[in-house]
């Protein structure tokens, strides 16, 4: 079952402080990825909280391999 399709009780958010540090980039970074629509997220209050799975769904579609040869 797809992140957008678990029930919101089991998605677990994160603050952009905490996608900040497990992505290892600075909050800045985080809030120019969400309001670009990149990376999902929710606004509760004046604060954004993105599903963590979308954090992990996110690296993985930006991972640059590189290539043999």
């Amino acid at each position: 079952m797809a992140a957008d399709q678990r029930p919101l009780n089991e998605v677990q958010f994160l603050t952009v402080a905490e996608v900040a540090a497990v992505m290892r980039v600075s909050k800045m970074t985080v809030y120019r990825l969400v309001h670009s629509g990149h990376l999902p997220a929710i606004r509760v209050g004046r604060s954004f909280r993105v599903p963590e799975q979308a954090v992990h769904e996110y690296l993985r579609e930006s991972y640059v391999g590189v290539e043999a040869g």
